[in-house]
């Protein structure tokens, strides 16, 4: 990653930072349950090439843990779109760490399961790799992220899953309208949070919207 691309903060977003209207986002966590496994990052790009990385400390080894009034006044302002990729999951350990909702939110993953139905390759790398030509690397994927001091691997591969999503939404946007899908896109978009709340309450299954429960 190309230097001076990557701001590194504790805690919080520093004080007066815009990052404009359409703001991609992504978390590292402990694990994959909101309830068990904490917040460690949070990336942010605001589109420009530069990534900004809160590293949440918890109050025990010095930090201020989920007190990050900026980024929550990022996370949930109506006129900033958060844009994510697997949105369900980043909403839901956002909200359920910061306390606050997050929306609105656009996702590269539903965008691209409503008009790549050719395929079943939906990820980020897939993505990156067939509709901008970056080969995006996962080394790092399985990383300890609550270590106190990160690498500059973990760091730059933390960075690569928000750097991308502004031209990928822009791939994926135009295939929405032109195969007159925007509307329904946005549906499932408006519906994220919501969805967000039904996983934290443990309706992940049985799924409220299947014929039958098990």
């Amino acid at each position: 990653m190309p230097n001076g691309t990557l701001h590194v903060y504790r805690d919080d977003l520093p004080e007066g930072l815009s990052l404009g209207s359409v703001v991609a986002v992504d978390t590292e966590t402990m694990g994959l349950n909101p309830h068990r496994d904490r917040l460690c990052l949070v990336q942010m790009s605001g589109g420009d090439g530069h990534a900004h990385i809160v590293q949440l400390i918890p109050p025990e080894r010095g930090g201020r843990g989920f007190d990050a009034p900026n980024l929550k006044r990022l996370m949930s302002d109506p006129a900033v779109t958060k844009l994510m990729h697997f949105g369900r999951f980043d909403v839901a350990v956002l909200q359920h760490s910061l306390g606050v909702t997050v929306a609105p939110v656009k996702c590269t993953k539903i965008a691209a399961k409503l008009v790549r139905t050719f395929t079943d390759k939906h990820g980020l790398k897939d993505l990156c790799k067939e509709l901008l030509g970056v080969d995006l690397s996962k080394q790092q994927q399985t990383s300890d992220w609550g270590a106190m001091e990160l690498t500059s691997d973990q760091l730059a591969y933390a960075a690569s899953d928000v750097l991308y999503l502004h031209a990928l939404w822009a791939k994926l946007e135009a295939i929405l309208i032109r195969e007159n899908r925007l509307e329904l896109a946005e549906s499932c978009f408006a519906f994220l949070p919501v969805r967000a709340r039904l996983d934290l309450l443990g309706y992940e299954e049985p799924d409220l919207f299947a014929h039958r429960s098990r």
